[in-house]
């Protein structure tokens, strides 16, 4: 539309052509919240940063991202809706300081999975539920959850007989599963120490009571020797040759 066409008294007013050119420019300006070029995003750095951290997993750890914590309360609402619309739900902790992403419950609607489930050892599964032990003893006390290798190896060989293996076999697997527990962050280097770590509070969402009741009363059952304990022990994965 031309909007400098001659004018008759009884017109109305034309809109000057200078106010079409300015909305014109700002429909196309990059917003206020753009942190490098082509960024058509509108959420703040900081809140980015949190919502990758999530993302990027395991967890969003409130002493480890201690800059992050309280921005993700911040930001909770806006950082759920995001999270919704890529079929995640997000996981929060306050008393833990402790936040997560997982897939949200979609009933018989058929959504694309952007988290995989980790696929666990039988070895894997004690493990975790001994630091999970750990953790509660280290909490009733007021203390740090610390361990160290051996005396994970040490608490472990109970279920050698179990595994399927000898010593040294069932020795070589802890620690490959300690290092793939490392990898998740449940289990955190101690500074200064190779062998010595704390363990995430993290680990404390991923079993309910009913599920360490349960697994416990099956693994001391194998520990024992029960042979009916052992026919329903997880189906070992194929586990790394280190």
């Amino acid at each position: 539309m031309n909007w400098s066409e001659p004018q008759h008294e009884t017109d109305t007013p034309a809109v000057p052509e200078v106010s079409t050119v300015a909305s014109e420019a700002g429909e196309g300006a990059p917003p206020a919240t753009a942190l490098f070029n082509g960024d058509s995003g509108e959420l703040p750095l900081d809140t980015r940063r949190a919502l990758v951290q999530l993302l990027s997993g395991p967890a969003l750890d409130g002493r480890r991202h201690a800059k992050l914590w309280p921005i993700l309360l911040r930001d909770e609402v806006t950082v759920r809706r995001r999270l919704a619309e890529l079929f995640l739900e997000l996981v929060i902790d306050r008393d833990m300081q402790v936040a997560f992403t997982r897939q949200a419950d979609t009933g018989d609607l058929e959504v694309p999975l952007l988290l995989r489930r980790a696929q666990l050892t039988f070895i894997d599964s004690i493990l975790l539920l001994y630091l999970r032990q750990r953790l509660t003893q280290a909490d009733a006390q007021g203390e740090r959850a610390v361990v160290d290798l051996s005396e994970i190896v040490d608490n472990l060989t109970l279920y050698e007989r179990a595994a399927s293996t000898d010593r040294a076999g069932f020795t070589k697997r802890v620690n490959a599963s300690v290092e793939k527990i490392k990898k998740h962050n449940i289990l955190q280097k101690i500074r200064a120490s190779d062998d010595r770590f704390e363990i995430s509070p993290t680990l404390k969402l991923l079993f309910s009571a009913e599920e360490i009741q349960t697994l416990t009363g099956l693994y001391q059952r194998m520990a024992a020797g029960d042979p009916a304990a052992l026919g329903k022990q997880p189906t070992p994965d194929e586990e790394d040759e280190q």
